[in-house]
C-alpha cells in the first residue's frame, strides 16, 4: 500500500494528539491558522465530535484571534444535514477545515459516507486544510480506531476499527497516545493488517502532513511511529479473544517536536540542534 499521490496542490492533512494548548503560545493552532492563509484564511469548524453546544464557537474565536479573517461553525447533527447542498456548499471557499475533539463515532455514523465527506476530500485536493484534534484526528484517516482498550501489550479483539474519512489510507491514527497508555491498542490495530503505518500523537502534538507525505512533529510531546512494513510474524490469526499477539520484526520511531517522517520512504529525521520549542 503506497501513500496518497504526491501532489503540489493538494493541502496539508493534520491531526492533534488532543488537549492543546488554546492559552499560551498555542503553537499548533496558531500554525494550522496561518497555513490556511493568516489574515485571509476562511477557517470551517465541524464540532460533530462533540456534544458540548459551544465547542465550535470556542474554537471559532481561537481562529478570529489568531488573524484568520473568516470563521464558520457547521454544526452537524444529523446525516440529512451531512448531505444538505447549502450546509455542504459552505465548504466551497474554505481555506482551512477544523474536526473538534469529542467521540469519532459521531464523526463517522453522521459524516461518513455524504456529501460532506466527499466534499472535505475535494477541498483538501483542492488546496484546502484539514486538521483534526483527538476524535477528530483519528477520523481523518481511511482507518479509525473506534474504541480499544487501554495498555503497552496487543491483545486479541481489544480493538474495533470503522471507516474514516479517508484522507489518507497510510496511517492508523491514536491521539491522547502516551497519557491514556494506548501503545497497545495501536499495536492490536496494525496486527489486524499491517499495512499502515501506526501514529500515537501525545496530548499537545501534532503531525502536520504536507502534500509531499513528509510529516513534521509540532508540540510539546512526541509521536510514537510503528512501522510494520518488516515484520516477520503475526499471530493474531491464531489467538483467542483477548490473548497477547506475538509480534516479531516491527520498527518503532518516537519523534519529538521539530522532527520529520517521510511516509513514503519511512524515513525519520531528528529535529534541528537549534529549534525552536514549544
Amino acid at each position: 500500500m503506497t501513500a496518497r499521490p504526491v501532489s503540489s496542490g493538494a493541502g496539508y492533512v493534520i491531526p492533534v494528539g488532543g488537549a492543546e494548548d488554546k492559552v499560551g503560545a498555542s503553537m499548533i493552532l496558531r500554525r494550522f491558522t496561518t497555513l490556511a492563509g493568516g489574515d485571509k484564511a476562511v477557517i470551517a469548524i465541524l464540532p460533530t465530535a462533540s456534544e458540548v453546544g459551544d465547542t465550535g464557537d470556542r474554537y471559532a474565536r481561537l481562529f478570529k484571534n489568531f488573524g484568520a479573517r473568516k470563521t464558520t461553525v457547521i454544526p452537524i447533527t444529523s446525516r440529512t444535514e451531512a448531505n444538505d447542498p447549502e450546509v455542504v456548499g459552505a465548504l466551497a471557499d474554505a481555506t482551512g477545515i477544523f474536526l473538534t475533539g469529542g467521540n469519532q463515532l459521531r464523526l463517522g455514523t453522521m459524516v461518513g459516507g455524504t456529501q460532506l465527506a466527499g466534499m472535505i476530500r475535494a477541498r483538501n485536493a483542492a488546496g484546502a486544510h484539514v486538521a483534526g484534534t483527538s476524535a477528530g484526528a483519528a477520523f481523518l484517516c481511511e482507518h479509525m480506531i473506534a474504541f480499544g482498550e487501554e495498555g503497552a501489550s496487543p491483545l486479541a479483539g481489544s480493538v474495533t476499527l470503522a471507516p474514516g474519512l479517508g484522507l489518507s489510507n497510510t496511517v492508523i491514527i491514536d491521539q491522547h497516545f502516551r497519557q491514556r497508555d494506548r501503545l497497545g491498542r495501536l499495536l492490536t490495530a496494525l496486527a489486524y493488517n499491517p499495512f499502515a503505518l501506526g501514529l500515537g500523537l501525545d496530548e499537545n502534538t501534532a503531525a502536520f502532513i504536507g502534500p509531499d507525505n513528509v510529516f513534521e512533529v509540532v508540540g510539546s510531546g512526541a509521536i510514537t511511529v510503528v512501522d510494520p512494513s518488516d515484520l516477520e510474524f503475526s499471530s493474531m490469526a491464531r489467538v483467542r479473544r483477548n490473548d497477547p499477539v506475538c509480534l516479531i520484526g516491527l520498527r518503532l520511531h518516537i519523534l519529538d517536536h521539530g522532527s520529520t517522517f517521510n511516509l513514503t520512504t519511512r524515513k525519520a529525521t531528528p529535529p534541528p540542534e537549534i529549534a525552536e520549542r514549544p
